[in-house]
């Protein structure tokens, strides 16, 4: 273990963030209502130039006005690169009620991106007097912010998650796909007559989990865009979690409880974990350094497997 411990990611569920255009008021109830952890209210790509200005103040009267319980509530502002996060923030710090959790940058490039926003959000919080500190998360979506993940991880303390956009990932890495997330028909293996699908974006969430644990951030996956294929859903989430992921992004109400299920632990893997902590328990006891649970070899980097899940669980139920 390095002499510098990892710090750890903010203890909230972010098993499922739900997204909803700010142009359509009339979903937000619903979003609200929902099993998701987390809320995104979206000025961004789902919302026409033209209809961004009503979006904006369609969210910020949503903020204070509707019960949205106990989720995460986020709001993804638009690109740095475009003549309207600005307002973004702005309007939404200055008007908005404090009910507000996040902010969400879209396809961050560098650590100069989230500094930018970052002072912004500063002074306006500062003029306004707002007492409670907006987080941020952010979107790789660039061949630059892969390039930069590590950077942007520990870019600022007030980023909590970071997600993978996989659609202008492809896009900006000039990947022959229109596929959003999940397997590509094209990329593959072939032997023996057979085809074997790989995975595209298994090398981005790696960098990005990696990134993420080392400066204690939330590691998300993002969208699947063929809301009709649950087991593609489930597969590509199954995968995600695999790898260290915390939560996927529902871009249809359907894929809410698809997430909720496979970023959710078991009562199995529950059961086991606490089993291998009992048997490394009863090992200490004995004197011993490991412990044989079920035919394998349990050592201390097994406990720190096992704590992972136990502590998931309850923060969950919690």
């Amino acid at each position: 273990m390095s002499f510098r411990v990892q710090p750890a990611a903010p203890a909230r569920p972010n098993r499922c963030q739900l997204f909803g255009p700010g142009s359509r008021p009339a979903i937000f109830e619903k979003m609200a209502a929902s099993a998701a952890d987390v809320i995104n209210l979206d000025l961004e790509d789902s919302v026409a130039p033209d209809d961004k200005p009503e979006a904006r103040k369609n969210i910020i009267a949503a903020i204070g006005d509707i019960d949205w319980g106990n989720k995460h509530l986020s709001v993804r502002i638009n690109g740095l690169d475009t003549p309207y996060w600005y307002r973004d923030v702005i309007d939404l710090l200055e008007n908005a009620s404090d009910r507000i959790d996040q902010i969400m940058i879209p396809k961050v490039g560098n650590a100069a991106d989230i500094y930018t926003v970052d002072a912004l959000v500063t002074a306006v919080e500062s003029a306004k007097g707002r007492s409670k500190p907006i987080a941020l998360e952010v979107i790789i979506e660039t061949a630059a912010g892969i390039a930069h993940v590590e950077e942007i991880a520990a870019a600022s303390p007030r980023l909590q998650a970071m997600s993978l956009g996989a659609a202008d990932f492809a896009a900006s890495m000039g990947m022959q796909t229109t596929g959003i997330g999940g397997t590509q028909e094209n990329y593959y293996m072939h032997r023996e007559g057979e085809k074997y699908w790989a995975d595209p974006w298994h090398w981005a969430q790696t960098a990005i989990v990696a990134a993420c644990r080392t400066h204690g951030v939330l590691p998300v996956d993002g969208p699947f865009g063929d809301f009709s294929d649950d087991e593609g859903f489930r597969a590509q989430a199954l995968r995600s979690a695999t790898l260290g992921m915390v939560g996927k992004w529902a871009i249809h109400p359907k894929q809410v409880a698809l997430a909720n299920e496979v970023f959710t632990p078991s009562e199995a893997q529950v059961a086991e974990a606490r089993e291998i902590l009992e048997a490394m328990e009863q090992a200490k006891r004995d004197g011993a350094g490991a412990a044989v649970y079920k035919g394998r070899l349990v050592d201390l980097a097994s406990i720190r497997q096992a704590e992972v899940i136990v502590r998931q669980a309850e923060m969950i139920a919690g």
